[in-house]
């Protein structure tokens, strides 16, 4: 059974990160956008650890040019986590 992340150790950083990724679009937000407004990978591979963000890499065509893509989304608890 899965337990529950602890909010009290979320960072103001993590909180803004959870919150860019509840505007993001279903697929989630490009991890390289991400680091240009200034995040962390490390922020964003805590709350994957955490099981508040989900990480995936996707493939995109641009100009037929296929490219893949990393992007974070957050979970339900991520939800959960912001929610308070």
């Amino acid at each position: 059974m899965a337990t529950e992340p602890e909010n009290q150790s979320l960072t103001r950083r993590h909180r803004q990160v959870l919150k860019v990724l509840a505007r993001a679009p279903p697929r989630g937000r490009d991890v390289n956008a991400l680091l240009t407004l200034g995040f962390k990978l490390e922020t964003m591979a805590d709350l994957v650890r955490s099981g508040l963000a989900t990480v995936r890499v996707v493939t995109v065509e641009e100009r037929g040019v296929k490219i893949e893509v990393a992007c974070l989304r957050i979970t339900d608890a991520g939800w959960r986590a912001i929610a308070v």
